[in-house]
């Protein structure tokens, strides 16, 4: 049973948003209890300081520990201020909120880790429709081990890597381990980005759900559909029942279908993405539009760098369709997983015969990653200085899309070839 309410049309009132809360805390008995909240980073739209302020308010005198969990996944820690910020709130009311305590997830240090169970080779090969047929331990944050009830907090949107976010994702990959987080992204590459972004039912959501039946700890979830104006939707309950209500509103709000592919797209990055590792978004959902031979500019004149964790093993295989890597590799199984899935999806589909390497699409970066480095990782390369955003709008006639905030909001075809 869940809690909530949504449609394309409205915008939930914070007193809404209340009432939801609590009808679903009410129901929990969580009085006394231990919680802690998993929350997205900076990377993600949504209102969290409306949630926290809610939750904080609703919650705070009568539970034992009220914590916060950054579900960051394999993205660098965020500072005091970056999570204040996330939240709502100046460091010098952080004395109001004494209450809530934050922490940062980290993928990467076995001591901060605890191994919950494995999936079997023969479970995987079942769950992933023969794709794969290997073992994989499931690891998450120990600190989930010291709560009575974990609750995720955070937005659905179309997603490259399981179809739509949202969900027990906040736990697989957002607080998981290396393996678990390498295994799932790897798959969902192999299905490729065009045939699994913006499908509710996929093999990855049933690996990321299987190893959440795993977690022995109460769990629920709110799940928020952000729209262009508000909060569109919130959906209170089992984790399972409120991401599949959220995916059903996003699928409503957040694909635009276009009549015809464009042979030139500017996907313009938003600043909340600071690195290519994120901003890759704005490839993932205009992939679809663009046309055989098309060209899609990622315009990111804040974008610095190719990511700040896993920078250097990119700079190392540079970006590459599928094919490459699955006819390669033996030598490539000394590459983590979740780093080839980027490369792949980024670079786009396509095809890697007899040696030669032929996407389907041109992807070209318009940041300040320089054009010797770009030459490097086999991407396109434009000086950001020579684009002027308002000089690319109003073209769609002539074969030209701009996307002015892109990453989230999905692009595909009516008549759509990939599906």
């Amino acid at each position: 049973m869940i809690e909530g309410r949504g449609a394309p049309e409205q915008i939930l009132s914070e007193e809404q948003i209340l009432k939801i809360c609590a009808q679903v805390f009410d129901r929990q008995r969580v009085r006394g209890k231990k919680l802690l909240f998993i929350i997205p980073d900076h990377t993600r739209t949504a209102p969290m300081d409306v949630m926290f302020r809610t939750l904080y308010a609703l919650l705070a005198d009568r539970v034992a520990l009220f914590d916060l969990l950054i579900a960051l996944g394999t993205h660098p820690p965020m500072s005091e201020r970056m999570i204040c910020d996330r939240v709502g709130i100046t460091r010098e009311e952080r004395a109001k909120y004494a209450k809530a305590r934050f922490f940062n997830h980290c993928w990467d240090d076995p001591r901060q880790l605890a191994n919950i169970g494995t999936l079997s080779a023969d479970e995987v090969e079942h769950l992933t429709h023969g794709l794969m047929k290997e073992k994989v331990d499931v690891s998450i944050n120990k600190m989930v081990l010291d709560y009575d009830l974990l609750v995720i907090v955070g937005p659905t949107f179309p997603h490259e890597v399981i179809g739509f976010s949202g969900g027990n994702k906040y736990l697989f990959p957002g607080i998981a381990g290396q393996e678990i987080i390498d295994m799932f992204h790897w798959l969902g590459a192999l299905l490729t980005s065009p045939k699994i972004i913006g499908a509710r039912e996929t093999p990855v959501r049933d690996i990321v759900d299987r190893a959440a039946a795993l977690v022995p700890v109460d769990r629920i979830c709110l799940s928020l559909v952000v729209g262009s104006k508000g909060l569109a939707g919130l959906y209170a309950g089992a984790p399972e029942e409120a991401f599949s209500a959220a995916a059903d509103l996003s699928d409503k709000l957040h694909i635009i279908y276009a009549d015809t592919p464009f042979k030139s797209v500017l996907s313009c990055a938003p600043l909340m993405y600071d690195d290519l590792w994120t901003g890759a978004k704005c490839m993932y959902k205009l992939e679809c539009v663009v046309a055989d031979g098309g060209e899609l500019i990622i315009y990111a004149p804040h974008i610095r760098e190719i990511s700040v964790t896993h920078g250097k093993k990119i700079e190392e295989i540079g970006y590459h369709v599928r094919d490459y890597f699955l006819k390669q590799s033996a030598r490539f199984a000394h590459v983590p997983g979740s780093v080839m899935a980027h490369s792949t999806h980024v670079k786009g589909i396509g095809s890697f015969e007899y040696g030669v390497e032929k996407p389907r699409i041109r992807v070209t970066l318009a940041t300040q990653i320089p054009k010797e480095l770009c030459d490097k990782i086999d991407l396109g390369y434009r000086s950001p200085d020579a684009i002027r955003p308002e000089e690319w709008m109003n073209r769609e006639a002539e074969g030209v899309l701009t996307v002015a905030k892109a990453g989230e909001m999905l692009y595909r075809l009516k008549n759509d070839p990939f599906r």
